[in-house]
């Protein structure tokens, strides 16, 4: 083998490790520029959606192209499907893949043998791609750094995994409990409903299973609820998306264009 390749180091880990909180930002566009322009402000993290968005492998390879430049790490929230839409995103050298709505243990154990080389899974080998250095990794160091330097998250965004909390956070091989708001209160039957109380009580509890386990708690947040946030235990946090920027950008020029025109004269005529 090639000597002096090895996988990239996460960000998102190191910072993690080192007591700090990582900071993410959600990204549905599909154009690596924006994917570029979003690394360069200083994000660890980036964000690219495989199970609302209709991104393709391709463009999520040059989304992961983009970051890697500005060593920004590069989530990729799969589709739940086979192994092979769990471990194709960290072939293309994605530094984590979030599995959307894991309802229990079981589902998660599922989760970590297939994305988890051994001894935690059977992720099938290859080494031949992008986070293998296409083969000029050795086997072993590879497998190896594989299992540290990468992340997997469950996304805990029902009711149903609650129950079951503590064995999924305890698992080998997920690093990290996502909560996700916004389809937990459909579970409840309460759609939108931020203030319900039952809301505020699943967010605390995943934090908390997380931090029992030694492992990370994940959310989405925003400027008016981060400190709150971060006093819950959650140490990543997705603080917003390009489409919410690029609509209240978009709204303020037209906003400040439309008064400027009611000023003027009806017609270059009058």
């Amino acid at each position: 083998m090639t000597k002096g390749f090895s996988i990239k180091s996460s960000r998102v880990l190191e910072k993690l490790r080192s007591g700090g909180i990582a900071s993410c930002m959600k990204l549905n566009m599909a154009d690596s520029r924006a994917f570029e322009i979003a690394a360069m402000t200083g994000f660890d993290c980036l964000w690219t959606d495989m199970e609302h968005v209709a991104n393709d492998w391709s463009v999520v390879e040059k989304q992961i192209l983009a970051a890697k430049a500005y060593r920004t790490d590069i989530l990729v929230r799969v589709s739940r499907g086979s192994y092979s839409d769990y471990t194709r995103p960290l072939e293309l050298d994605a530094s984590g893949i979030m599995v959307p709505h894991v309802m229990g243990a079981e589902d998660a154990k599922k989760v970590v043998h297939m994305t988890r080389f051994h001894p935690l899974g059977r992720r099938p080998i290859d080494g031949g791609n992008a986070d293998g250095a296409y083969g000029n990794i050795d086997i072993t160091e590879y497998i190896r750094d594989a299992n540290n330097n990468r992340f997997v998250i469950a996304q805990i965004e029902d009711p149903e995994p609650l129950d079951e909390i503590d064995a999924i956070a305890s698992l080998d091989g997920i690093d990290m409990l996502f909560f996700g708001p916004g389809d937990f209160s459909q579970g409840i039957g309460f759609p939108g409903k931020w203030d319900n109380p039952r809301i505020k009580e699943a967010q605390k509890k995943v934090a908390d299973a997380a931090a029992r386990a030694g492992k990370i708690s994940g959310t989405v947040g925003n400027p008016e609820n981060l400190a709150d946030l971060i006093n819950t235990g959650y140490r990543f946090i997705c603080m917003g998306a390009d489409v919410l920027g690029l609509a209240r950008y978009f709204t303020g020029i037209l906003s400040y264009f439309n008064e400027i025109e009611k000023k003027q004269p009806k017609s270059i005529y009058d």
